[in-house]
């Protein structure tokens, strides 16, 4: 019996997902998506999850998946292209508990990766320290992520430049350099 054949839009999820899960267990490791951030709409939003986005293409391919499209301090996930917004979001996006850390949401934005404000990453996932350079984020982003993160409650950040993609988990520390 032949296994099936993934057809193209199962290939892109399947690689959105990949980059996504390598990205998140090597910090500061650039990963290649397919397209871009609508490739990561379509490999992680279904019918049980709660979205925040700023983008009006990103909130239909969103609806489409039959995700319920929310404000910010009730979202699973929120995907941001203005930076203008990051502030906000980040502040009133929910970061779990020590009981329930899993609820904490994930923040997927619109960065430079590779110029801009130079980031020691250190923690899980990093041997020792990895430096990153991210542009196009507010001032004050990584102070207000850091009072938003004592591990085990937290936001996932997942920055997306083009095809381009950078996480940083609640459990990486940033220091500004």
């Amino acid at each position: 019996m032949l296994a099936p054949t993934p057809d193209a839009a199962e290939q892109r999820d399947n690689a959105a997902f990949d980059a996504l899960m390598w990205a998140m267990a090597r910090p500061g490791e650039v990963r290649m998506l397919p397209g871009g951030m609508a490739d990561l709409v379509l490999a992680l939003i279904d019918g049980e999850c709660r979205v925040m986005t700023d983008d009006p293409a990103l909130a239909r391919l969103a609806a489409e998946t039959g995700a319920a499209l929310v404000p910010a301090p009730v979202a699973d996930h929120a995907f941001v292209r203005d930076a203008a917004g990051a502030m906000a979001t980040l502040a009133a996006l929910p970061a779990g508990s020590a009981l329930y850390p899993d609820v904490g949401a994930t923040l997927v934005l619109a960065a430079r990766i590779g110029a801009g404000q130079r980031l020691m990453l250190s923690g899980a996932g990093i041997e020792t320290q990895t430096e990153v350079q991210v542009g196009g984020l507010p001032e004050g982003f990584w102070a207000l992520r850091a009072a938003r993160c004592a591990y085990p409650e937290g936001v996932e950040v997942v920055l997306v430049d083009g095809a381009r993609l950078l996480a940083v988990p609640r459990s990486s520390r940033v220091e500004v350099i």
